[in-house]
């Protein structure tokens, strides 16, 4: 049971109820304040839940208490500041009922959101079975947040806190417990709750809030074309649609076993446009809004891939939806690092153009050039061009904990970054690039650095040579007298060699403000 509810005494059942003119109904806790939880330390802590209209709720906790009265939609908080705490805890709330929460940890809370490379399992990253064997954390929690779209927003959700260990940690979010053991291990063992709210194939604008996407004129259109599907919907059209496909996948399917080839991919059963989890504001509503009274440290974010044909509109979402989690969680200055997605084959036509990807990597750059508070881990270097979901977890966990060690826990004297252009100089047939984080610049493998383009006043980029200069780049080409611009990385399938002293990987970056190819894209 994650909660222990019992009943007073006969006695105080009695002489409440010779007070209350209707039926009593039990104190009721949300599902993440919860056996096993983490609560966040030096913050007052919010207790929340429901009870009878009137009702008078008190909540005890390491020798601190507090009483609400429900109001009178039967809701109730109260708030405390819970001295730290080497050792479990228990609450208690007590209102017609007692509850007993139990093994309550005070450390880091993490919000761990995304889509499908958060939502990525231990079990299914690198060394899978010797990382589970090395699990034994108890100390860090996880709490699995289930897959809830909503069309409005929702008081509470389902799931429950596991305590780490070689048994549980295989169905932790992979990115997740990597940033939170190097937490664990850095700051003295601290206990570490790591709250996953994460779907994959999920995009941005479905974690944000629709009064936040309506605050901005250029989302409109977006959120018109849902408002129609959502108007124009026919279910019965639908499944009679559903069920044509599917008799057509029968016979193709049994057309290509007889060949000896694999068959096509099975038709999914129609999803109503108002459930639909890429609808914007459905995940805000069903899985982040619950968890707004929570006190949190921050948020870490792996998600883009599904915003890639749209990159553009990307530098105008992804902000905004940080700006709206750091609105709501009343906390305006939430850190929040996130993954620059790494490299994938997503155009699978021949010839076709393969920048808009590199347009989704400028967009989350942007995002941590604008946006104050947030950290960008790069991973160029851990990618998998022919899987959107590269195993390599580890390497993403550690660069995520390397941004929040360096910026909220002061760990000095870390290297928390890889390369970020800072500006471009042109010097007659060459343009020098310079860096933050470049010291100890260099080639990776030693070979020549890869994935350099130039162009002239034509805007033709061509193959480029790069030689390190000290913390810059000198970028030439035979081909190109008069270069106006220099571009990095710049298509989906790059896997570059640039990276500085700690072996962490640059940036993809542009030097020109041409238009980009996803621009009125939504």
């Amino acid at each position: 049971m994650t909660h222990t509810s019992y009943r007073l005494p006969l006695a105080a059942l009695l002489l409440s109820a010779s007070v209350l003119p209707s039926a009593q109904a039990d104190v009721r806790l949300p599902k993440i304040l919860s056996d096993h939880m983490v609560l966040q330390s030096g913050k007052p802590s919010t207790f929340w839940g429901w009870a009878d209209a009137g009702e008078k709720v008190t909540v005890a906790i390491n020798g601190k208490s507090a009483s609400a009265t429900a109001d009178a939609a039967g809701k109730w908080s109260v708030s405390l500041t819970i001295p730290a705490s080497k050792t479990p805890l228990e609450m208690t709330v007590t209102g017609n009922n007692s509850i007993k929460v139990s093994d309550i940890l005070i450390g880091e809370v993490w919000i761990c959101s995304g889509q499908s490379n958060m939502e990525w399992s231990v079990k299914q990253s690198d060394k899978a079975a010797e990382e589970a064997a090395a699990a034994n954390y108890p100390l860090i929690r996880h709490f699995k947040v289930t897959k809830t779209p909503a069309s409005t927003p929702q008081e509470d959700l389902q799931g429950a806190w596991v305590v780490c260990s070689p048994e549980t940690v295989g169905d932790f979010s992979a990115v997740g417990y990597f940033f939170g053991r190097d937490l664990h291990k850095q700051l003295g063992e601290k206990p570490i709750g790591l709250i996953g709210s994460n779907w994959g194939g999920t995009a941005a604008e479905a974690w944000a809030s629709r009064s936040s996407l309506e605050a901005d004129p250029s989302l409109k259109p977006l959120l018109e074309r849902w408002d129609q599907q959502v108007a124009t919907y026919d279910p019965v059209k639908a499944k009679e649609n559903y069920e044509k496909a599917k008799e057509a996948w029968t016979t193709q399917a049994a057309t290509a076993k007889a060949e000896g080839k694999p068959a096509p991919r099975q038709p999914s059963p129609p999803v109503a446009p108002a459930q639909n989890p890429n609808r914007p504001a459905n995940l805000y509503n069903g899985m982040i809004a619950p968890l707004l009274p929570l006190a949190v440290k921050g948020a870490i974010w792996y998600q883009g891939e599904s915003n890639v044909s749209r990159a553009h509109q990307y530098k105008t979402i992804f902000p905004l939806m940080i700006q709206n989690w750091r609105t709501d969680f009343k906390h305006p200055e939430l850190p929040f690092y996130f993954v620059q997605i790494a490299p994938y084959k997503y155009n699978k036509t021949p010839n076709a153009d393969t920048t808009p990807c590199a347009e989704l990597w400028e967009a989350q750059f942007e995002t941590l050039r604008k946006v104050p508070h947030t950290g960008m881990a790069v991973t160029m270097d851990v990618g998998n061009l022919d899987n959107i979901h590269p195993t390599n977890k580890q390497d993403v966990g550690h660069r995520l904990a390397l941004w929040a060690l360096s910026k909220d826990y002061g760990v000095s004297g870390l290297t928390y970054s890889g390369p970020l252009y800072k500006e471009a100089k042109i010097e007659g047939d060459k343009v020098r690039i310079s860096f933050e984080h470049a010291k100890g610049l260099k080639s990776k493998d030693d070979a020549a650095l890869s994935f350099f383009t130039i162009a002239g006043e034509d805007k033709v980029f061509v193959p480029a040579e790069a030689k390190i200069e000290g913390s810059t780049l000198v970028v030439t080409s035979k081909d190109v007298a008069k270069p106006v611009a220099v571009r990095f990385a710049w298509r989906e399938d790059a896997l570059p060699n640039l990276v500085n002293g700690e072996n962490l990987p640059a940036s993809p970056f542009r030097t020109d403000s041409f238009p980009m190819v996803t621009e009125g894209k939504f």
